[in-house]
């Protein structure tokens, strides 16, 4: 918990999931023990979303919905709504950002993990909004949804943004800078730095791009289209801009960036 003035307070709990750590951060001018209850029924209600989703699509546990389709055992005309509706919009986005960013593996397999866990934070946020959670943000691996503020000013029209940092693939333990988000909005980072090539590049070459960073109104919009840019290169990258109008930050494998004007006014 970190103290942000006297009446406002930040509280933060963690859980792991799809491979990575979950955490939801709370800012609440409530009395200390609502607070922490508040939280404590975000993180539940979060980390349930979270588990039933790993449940079903994830391809390291044989039992798996997703496990289950890959080993031929189940077709998708058969598979569950979430199953077939998720990759209906992994269909969607492989048109809208021309194959760059794909539900198919290289050897023809269903792989949907390149947008299951951003559908998990926005089912997420549809359930902190239901609980009544104002200023909040949930950060997946690096991958940040926010909502409202962390200093909370119900009679000032100005508030603080939630700072979203991004790490230096080239040196994990350094941060490029720290992205300003505000309302509700998103950061999303994709790349190879944190979890190797995992990440089929266009035309099967090595993606020219380490890392890519990008900002957006939503998460969903904002991790696939980061994917999508690392496989697509610079011409996904453009696209992305001018079809979707995000900010996008950018790290070559030699270090050298590319940023569009929102991450250059944030540093």
């Amino acid at each position: 918990m970190q103290q942000t003035s006297k009446n406002q307070q930040l509280r933060a709990r963690t859980f792991p999931s799809m491979g990575t750590v979950v955490g939801v951060t709370a800012a609440s001018t409530a009395p200390a023990q609502t607070a922490v209850d508040e939280v404590e029924s975000a993180v539940d209600v979060v980390e349930g979303i979270f588990s039933q989703l790993d449940l079903t699509f994830s391809l390291y546990r044989a039992g798996s919905e997703a496990s289950r389709l890959d080993r031929g055992e189940l077709t998708l005309a058969y598979a569950s709504k979430t199953m077939q509706e998720l990759y209906a919009e992994a269909s969607e986005w492989r048109l809208a950002t021309d194959g760059a960013f794909t539900a198919e593996r290289p050897d023809g397999g269903l792989d949907l993990s390149g947008i299951v866990k951003a559908h998990a934070m926005r089912e997420a946020a549809l359930s902190l909004r239901a609980l009544g959670l104002k200023d909040w943000c949930v950060n997946a691996g690096g991958d940040v949804l926010v909502n409202g503020s962390p200093e909370p000013r119900p009679s000032s029209p100005i508030h603080e943004p939630w700072l979203a940092g991004i790490v230096d693939p080239l040196d994990r333990q350094a941060l490029l800078g720290a992205y300003p988000l505000r309302a509700m909005s998103a950061l999303a980072t994709s790349g190879s730095a944190e979890r190797g090539e995992h990440i089929w590049a266009v035309g099967s070459t090595r993606p020219d791009f380490a890392q890519v960073s990008v900002a957006a109104p939503d998460i969903v919009t904002a991790d696939v289209l980061a994917t999508a840019i690392v496989a697509g290169g610079t011409h996904s990258l453009d696209q992305a801009v001018d079809k979707w109008g995000v900010e996008v930050l950018a790290v070559r494998r030699d270090g050298t960036m590319l940023a569009t004007p929102g991450f250059r006014n944030a540093a």
